[in-house]
C-alpha cells in the first residue's frame, strides 16, 4: 500500500512478486476468452480484476465482494491480492489486472515509469492510521539519533516529522527495514522511534515504546486511489465508472458499520477482526473526484522523491491525475 520508491527489495519479496505476476499472466492467457473485460462465459457479466494489497484500508472492496455488491450491479469483479506497495499498480501495467488500489505515494513513482497509468479518483484517506512510536526515555524529537522506516510513505513521513520539529533529517540515521522487524529494533534500542500502522504500533507499545502522535499532526495524509491503464480505460469508461460507484457505496457502508467491514476483511484476507475494526475507525472512507489539493500534495511527494534521487523525473500531472473523471463517470 505505502511503498513509493525504487529501492532494492529483499530477494524473497522480489521473487514472490515475480511469481505472482507470472501466475496472473498465465491465468490471463489461459482464460482470455472467458475472464477478460468483455465479459465472462456468455458475455453477460463484465469482468474486472482489481489488484490490491492486504490490510484494513481495502475493507470497502472486501465488503463489496462479500455482500455481492458488484454482482448486483451486473459486474464480475475479482480481487487480485498482491504483496502490497507498487505490486498492485505493476499488475495493471503488466495487463494482469484492469484496475488497482494504490496510495498516492505508491502510484506517483509508478506513473513515472508507466505514464499510461491514470488515477480515477480517491476512495479513502487518513492522517491518523500511521503513528509515531518512540522508545522509552525519548520524550522529544530532538533526542532522536536513529529511526526505523519502511519504504515509501514511511520514509517520506519520517523526513516530514523530523523537519516539523526542527530536526535536520540528515542528522538522524534512518534504517530501512520491514514492518515486522522494526518493533524488535525499538525493543533492542537499535532505534529511537518509527512511524507505522497497526499491528506494528501496538507491538511497539508492547515492546516498551509509547505513541507520540499521528502523521496528520505534522501534515502528512495519505490518499488511496483507484488506478487504471489508459489503453483499457479508453474503451471501458462506463465499466470503470460502475465499479467505482460500487466502491463508493461500500465506503458508505464501512463508515456506517466498521464491524461489518472488519468481518469482510477477515473473510477475504484473514485479517484479525479487532485490529481491523480499530484501523477502520482511523480512516475516512469517502469516494470523490481528485482536486487541486490532490495535485498539490502529489507535487510535494514527487519533489521529495526527486530530491532523494529516487525518481528521475516528475509525472505529467495533467495526464495521470484525472480530476474530472469521477464526477463524469462514477458520481
Amino acid at each position: 500500500m505505502f511503498c513509493l520508491h525504487r529501492t532494492r527489495r529483499r530477494p524473497v519479496a522480489a521473487l514472490l512478486t515475480l511469481l505472482t505476476l507470472l501466475a496472473l499472466l498465465l491465468a490471463t492467457a489461459c482464460g482470455a476468452g472467458t475472464t477478460d473485460s468483455e465479459g465472462s462465459a456468455g458475455g453477460k457479466s463484465p469482468t474486472v480484476r482489481i489488484a490490491l494489497g492486504v490490510d484494513a484500508s481495502y475493507a470497502p472492496l472486501y465488503l463489496a465482494v462479500e455482500r455481492g455488491m458488484f454482482k448486483q450491479a451486473g459486474l464480475d469483479v475479482q480481487l487480485t491480492k498482491v504483496e502490497g506497495g507498487p505490486a498492485a499498480a505493476q499488475a495493471v501495467t503488466a495487463g494482469t489486472a484492469q484496475m488497482s488500489a494504490n496510495a498516492d505515494s505508491t502510484a506517483l513513482p509508478q506513473m513515472v515509469s508507466n505514464p499510461r497509468l491514470r488515477a480515477l479518483g480517491d476512495f479513502q484517506s487518513s492522517g491518523r492510521l500511521l503513528k509515531v512510536v518512540l522508545r522509552k526515555g525519548i520524550t522529544s524529537p530532538r533526542q532522536i539519533k536513529t529511526m526505523g522506516s519502511i519504504q515509501g510513505i514511511g520514509l517520506y513521513a519520517t523526513h516530514e516529522y523530523l523537519q516539523h520539529h526542527g530536526v535536520e533529517p540528515d542528522s538522524v540515521k534512518i534504517q530501512q527495514s520491514s514492518p515486522q522487524e522494526i518493533p524488535t529494533m525499538l525493543q533492542r534500542g537499535d532505534i529511537d522511534g518509527y512511524i507505522l500502522f497497526d499491528p506494528w504500533v501496538t507491538k511497539g507499545v508492547e515492546a516498551g515504546g509509547h505513541i507520540a502522535g499521528s502523521t496528520g499532526d505534522f501534515g502528512v495524509t495519505y490518499r488511496q486511489w483507484l488506478l487504471a491503464d489508459q489503453k483499457w480505460l479508453k474503451e471501458h469508461q462506463d465499466l470503470a465508472g460502475k465499479v467505482f460507484k460500487v466502491v463508493a457505496e461500500a465506503d458508505r457502508l464501512v463508515t456506517k458499520d466498521p464491524h461489518a467491514g472488519a468481518l469482510a476483511a477477515h473473510q477475504q484476507a484473514q485479517l484479525p477482526v479487532g485490529q481491523t475494526e480499530k484501523a477502520i475507525g482511523e480512516i475516512s472512507f469517502e469516494s470523490r473526484a481528485l482536486t487541486a489539493t490532490d495535485v498539490a500534495s502529489s507535487r510535494k511527494i514527487v519533489d521529495f522523491l526527486l530530491a532523494q534521487k529516487l525518481i528521475e523525473s516528475a509525472p505529467d500531472y495533467d495526464s495521470v491525475l484525472l480530476r474530472d473523471w469521477y464526477d463524469q463517470h462514477a458520481k
